[in-house]
């Protein structure tokens, strides 16, 4: 059963933006940022999720236990940034339309926070904030077998990936199939359901920005509950990816070296073997005596195979290159 859901005007317009955007980040090759950006973006995303919970952590502790320095803090903060950090290295690891995956990651992420890290609920749950209950969660009797439906509406469903992780993040906010931890299991499969549709989700830090508009999440959290609906949801989060994509391609140096270029068309062209043409035909802003630099230094540096001579060379990336 398709979770309730309208395709406004809004969301058609969003859509088509954050497409567009997508579009110039592949043409730019800033899907696969330098290690160091890569890194900065993961420490921005895990403090800024585990802060929308309540976490005071700054970025600059968030480093420093990234780095394995110790930093007087209390210790359940320590530990949720641990837990983070090791929730989003095995990112690559998880299954976005697995139940077991999904549960497997909650164990990670919660592990030594909650007894229950990895499974869902069967009590029933309100969540208060101050002297307000701000939600009745659905009883937990009816919990897993809402949550099976919702992963099969992930994996069957023909809606647009965007549009599929933006109502997977506010249904896990509304069943609340653990508990504790859903709000920063919510967001975290919203990445790795992202990372299908554009490999620039893998670092992206979209968490940074709605934890800048921390009230107007909740607000429309809170909205969509009441409606039974979640548009208003998708709308503001759709928001949230497109403003993103803009902060990437407006203060991201898109000036490639040639190790970048080599990186790059490593994982495009994998196993096969190709001509300095078919090196050409991907990055068509170069010249040919800076295709032949590229490829001669890949050769040196044991990254390449090389056969053939003159206009008949032909590489090939070696096994067990990096």
């Amino acid at each position: 059963m398709k979770p309730p859901y309208q395709i406004t005007n809004r969301i058609i317009e969003l859509v088509a933006s954050v497409a567009e955007k997508v579009g110039e980040v592949n043409a730019s090759y800033l899907y696969k940022p330098r290690t160091e950006l890569r890194r900065k973006n993961r420490i921005r995303t895990i403090q800024s999720s585990l802060g929308l919970e309540g976490n005071s952590l700054s970025i600059d502790q968030v480093t420093a236990i990234l780095d394995k320095k110790r930093i007087i803090a209390p210790q359940k903060e320590i530990m949720e940034v641990k837990n983070a950090v090791d929730a989003y290295k095995n990112l690559k690891n998880f299954n976005a339309t697995s139940l077991a995956s999904f549960c497997k990651a909650h164990s990670i992420l919660m592990n030594g926070l909650t007894e229950n890290a990895g499974k869902i609920r069967t009590k029933s749950v309100g969540i208060i904030k101050g002297a307000t209950v701000t939600h009745i969660a659905p009883p937990g009797n009816i919990v897993k077998s809402l949550v099976k439906n919702l992963f099969a509406y992930l994996k069957k469903n023909k809606e647009l990936i965007l549009i599929k992780s933006c109502v997977f993040h506010y249904e896990i906010e509304f069943i609340h199939p653990f508990m504790d931890g859903n709000g920063r299991m919510g967001r975290l499969w919203q990445t790795l359901i992202l990372k299908k549709y554009s490999p620039v989700f893998d670092f992206l830090p979209i968490e940074s920005l709605v934890k800048a508009r921390q009230s107007e999440y909740y607000r429309v959290l809170g909205e969509s509950d009441n409606m039974g609906d979640s548009s208003g949801f998708i709308e503001f989060m759709l928001q949230i990816i497109n403003e993103s994509l803009e902060e990437l391609l407006t203060n991201q140096n898109i000036n490639l070296t040639s190790q970048d270029r080599i990186a790059i068309f490593k994982e495009k062209i994998r196993k096969s073997t190709f001509s300095r043409k078919d090196y050409l035909r991907q990055f068509k802003v170069i010249s040919t005596a800076t295709a032949s630099r590229d490829l001669k230094l890949a050769a040196e540096a044991g990254i390449l195979e090389k056969s053939g001579d003159k206009r008949t060379t032909l590489y090939k990336f070696k096994k067990n290159s990096s």
